[in-house]
Parts: C-alpha cells; structure tokens; sequence
C-alpha cells in the first residue's frame, strides 16, 4: 500500500511540479534528507553509511583516496613511508587549522591512532583500527606507526575509516561533549548536532591544497528520516534536494518530474542474509542443522531480486564479498542456482519436512525482505519479518543476539579489499554469528601477512568452507539511486561516498 501511494504521489508531483528550489540555491543551502540517524555523529561510534558520510564532509584523515582511481594520496599527511611489514612513518601537512582554530600537528594523530586502537576503546568496528599497535610522535610534523601484524590495505584504511581527531579540544570536552560539538579538520565544519539533524558550513579556513578541494556549496543540512515514504515525499514538496537509496521502481518516474534528476551507481555494497547458528532459542534451532541454511540458499532466486527488485545492473555476488575486493575469489565458492524442489528435498533431509517457523529481521527495503519471505514461504519455512531501524537491529543482533536469521547490507566502508568485510562476519568478531573456529584461523591468518599469495590462498580456503557450510548469503549488490533536483550538479561513485564538498549548484 504505501509503494502505491507513494507512486500516485509522484505522479500528482508531475502533474503539478514541485517548485524549483531557486531559494535554496540563492541561500547556498543544500538540503539532504536520509533514513538512518546517526544517534552519535562522532564517526568512531557509529556503523552506518551515513555516518560515513558525515565523516567525510567535516573530518580530514591522513590519505585520500582518489575516487576515480582509487590510488592514495595526501591529505593530512604529505607523505609516508613503509618501513617495513609493521611500520609506517607518516610526515605531516604544515598550516593546517582544525574547525575551532587549533592547529593540527602530531599530538593530533597519536592521540587519535592510539585511542581508538585500545581494546578498551569501545569504537563501533574494532576491526578498522585494531590491527595498529601505537602511534609514536617523531618529532612535530612525523609520526611512526607500528602495526601488530602486517595490514596489507593499512592506507586503504587510513583513507576511509581514521579521520583525525583535536586532541586538546576532545579531552577537554569529553566524549560526550565532543559528540554534540564535533570538531574536525574537513572542509565542512558541523555547525548544529540536534536530534534529526545536523548542519554544516564551509570551512573558510581549510587548507588550500588539499586534494578535496574547497567547497563550491556554502551550507549543508542533512535530516534524517524515518522511512522511505517520508524521504521521497520531502524531495516531491521541494523540502530536499538530495536523497538516495530511494525504491528502484520510482527511478523512471522520478526522471520524468520537470525539477528532479534520478541517478544510479553499481556500489561497493553487498546485501546479505545471516544466520545465528548458535541455536539458543527456538528460531535458532533449525539454522544450526547446514543443510536448512543450504536449502535456504535453494529457495530464493537472488538472480530475481537482483533484477526485478534492486534492477540498474545489479548482479549476485558468487561469495561473502564485493567482486573486486581483493582476495574474493567467487570461483572457490559453492554455486546454489535457485532451486525450489532441491530446497525442499534438503528441508526433508534435515528432519523438516512441513517446514518450520522462524523470525527475519531486517532494516532493508521492505519490498525486499517480502520478497525474501515469499520466497522462503513458497518452501514451508514461515519467516515472521521483524523490520526495524539500523540502530535498533545493531542492537537487537550484535548486543542481544536474538536474530536467528537477519537481512541487511554492507558496504566494507568502501575498502577494496575482503579485510574489510571477512573478519567482521567471519573472523570472531561480534558480528561472526557463525562462530567457525575453522574459517576463523583462514581469515585472521589472511590479514597477518604481506604474501599476497598467501593472503589469496587463505581467503580463498574461507570462502569455500564458509559458501559450503552456509553461514553467509550474499544476496546482491547495491544500485544506489540518487534523487537530486536539477539545481545540483552532483557526481556519483562506485564507492557510495557523496562528495558535496564537490558538488555545485547548476
């Protein structure tokens, strides 16, 4: 009901027109509208792409990542070195001023590096920064960085998940205080943290040469939403100018309003289904048995949903990875070609023939998991959707563990490489539901050694057993679709990041 409501809504937009949003363009405002709230805007303490997002606008890490290339190059940093498999020396950009006025300097970094790499740290993914051992001031401009085993995608990391940090305004605030007066060194400075919303202004004093360049738009306002309904229907009244990941079925329609534009962009991000094999409830009880997760595989047509459901170009990864992601090696992994009847037979196999009664939570389109459910339904395994909130389910997922089988999507903070996305699921961390000692070993022993061989060959004996013993189903990529009015010129980019501080009014 509410996809048909919202699809008369934008066709009542086309009969009447929204307004340009000239007003916004004369303010410099750009307005952006998103689900997800980010309930902490501190980009350490948070796991949502939208957070990322926030992160890239306001903090300055020590590399960039070129978007096009995906080559590194200096931001905060000048220039590094590797020394050797377990140290990285780092010199610093000179004149850099953080958004309050401090300036930026070694203490910044160590402080940074050494805090959120403690294992007492309580960052949302440990995983992004626990492979760094300490952080050493050389001198005021050049840090040495000791890693605890060698990371082949460090500067991958560097670029995209360890912005820097003030060191004398956070511990002078606190980490409460900072999170509701963040201070970064970006090229947009957070100007309000509220509840629903944050908002940004150009920084005038960002550093002329940094490959971000200054920024063209003067303000930013991101709200945040509660669904997707609500999001389009900002972009119809002219109450936005940006949103995204907007049903794939609205994209055509979208085009055809005289003041918006759709886009789309293949991203980094996976969808997938995972199961709590654990068995402590009794939804859990028939996930632990591989030949139901097998069958689960069996009954649903991914190549479908990536087609008719996600559609521009979607396609079905073949193992729990994005494709270019190094050391994803979709030929090791065990193939389940929808197959109803063989989902059935496996059912049977595993001691349940009439199915069985189970609970999918989820965060995704709801149009999707209904897809998901009618497939699973079609075999006799009746799933209960529970839809929540990203946050909510973190908590109800990672903090309870009470989802014995839940749908959602990751986008390995746009790292291409499988460190990224592996350990998180698969390497005995919180989000590992599948707890395999075995496929453990083959993923941690992956991420401790510069052999690239190795490397391959290890993720590569995981992804085997884990697609073999079903842990994880990756159920397609992402096709971000991007709602923006015609006054804004943005460009999209495989990696799921909006650049506005590139963006401009046309």
């Amino acid at each position: 009901m509410k996809i048909v409501a919202l699809a008369a809504g934008i066709a009542l937009g086309a009969t009447f027109g929204g307004m340009p949003a000239n007003a916004q363009k004369s303010a410099d405002t750009l307005r952006i509208v998103l689900r997800d709230a980010v309930t902490n805007v501190d980009p350490y303490y948070n796991q949502l792409r939208t957070g990322l997002v926030i992160q890239h606008q306001s903090w300055d890490a020590l590399v960039y990542r070129d978007p096009d290339t995906f080559g590194p190059k200096p931001l905060l940093a000048t220039s590094w070195k590797i020394v050797d498999d377990m140290t990285i020396e780092f010199a610093l950009r000179r004149g850099v001023k953080f958004h309050n006025g401090d300036a930026f300097s070694a203490d910044d970094v160590v402080y940074t590096l050494n805090l959120v790499s403690a294992p007492d740290s309580k960052v949302s993914t440990p995983g992004n920064a626990n492979w760094i051992d300490k952080a050493e001031k050389i001198d005021d401009f050049n840090v040495r960085v000791k890693l605890k085993k060698p990371t082949p995608a460090a500067l991958e990391f560097f670029a995209m998940v360890l912005p820097i940090y003030p060191k004398a305004y956070r511990e002078k605030v606190g980490a409460d205080g900072y999170a509701k007066a963040p201070v970064g060194a970006g090229p947009y400075k957070i100007t309000k943290v509220e509840a629903g919303q944050v908002d940004f202004e150009r920084f005038a004093d960002y550093y002329a040469d940094s490959p971000k360049g200054k920024p063209a738009i003067g303000k930013l306002q991101v709200r945040f939403v509660p669904d997707a309904a609500t999001e389009m229907t900002e972009l119809l009244a002219s109450r936005a100018e940006f949103i995204w990941n907007f049903n794939a079925d609205q994209f055509d329609a979208v085009n055809r309003m005289p003041a918006l534009q759709a886009l789309r962009q293949e991203s980094m991000r996976v969808g997938f289904i995972r199961f709590d094999t654990a068995g402590t409830t009794d939804a859990n009880k028939p996930l632990t048995n591989v030949k139901v997760r097998q069958a689960i595989f069996h009954a649903i047509d991914r190549e479908q949903i990536a087609k008719q459901l996600v559609q521009g170009g979607s396609r079905v990864p073949p193992a729990p990875c994005f494709p270019s992601q190094f050391g994803c090696d979709g030929e090791a992994a065990m193939k389940y070609p929808y197959d109803p009847a063989k989902a059935k037979a496996l059912l049977a196999e595993a001691g349940f023939p009439n199915g069985f009664e189970t609970e999918l939570v989820t965060y995704v389109l709801p149009q999707w998991a209904a897809s998901v459910q009618g497939y699973l339904n079609a075999v006799g395994i009746k799933a209960k959707i529970s839809q929540l909130q990203v946050q909510a389910l973190v908590q109800r997922c990672q903090q309870r563990g009470e989802c014995p089988m839940d749908m959602g999507s990751w986008g390995s903070y746009s790292i291409n490489d499988v460190s990224a996305v592996m350990p998180v699921f698969l390497g005995s961390g919180v989000d590992d539901h599948a707890k395999d000692a075995e496929i453990q070993k083959l993923v941690n022993d992956a991420g401790e050694t510069m052999n690239a061989d190795k490397r391959k060959s290890n993720y590569s004996a995981a992804i085997k057993l884990a697609m073999e013993r079903a842990y994880w189903i990756p159920l397609h990529t992402y096709v971000t679709t991007y709602g923006l009015s015609k006054s804004l010129a943005l460009t999209t980019y495989a990696d799921e990041m909006p650049r506005f501080w590139l963006s401009k009014w046309n």
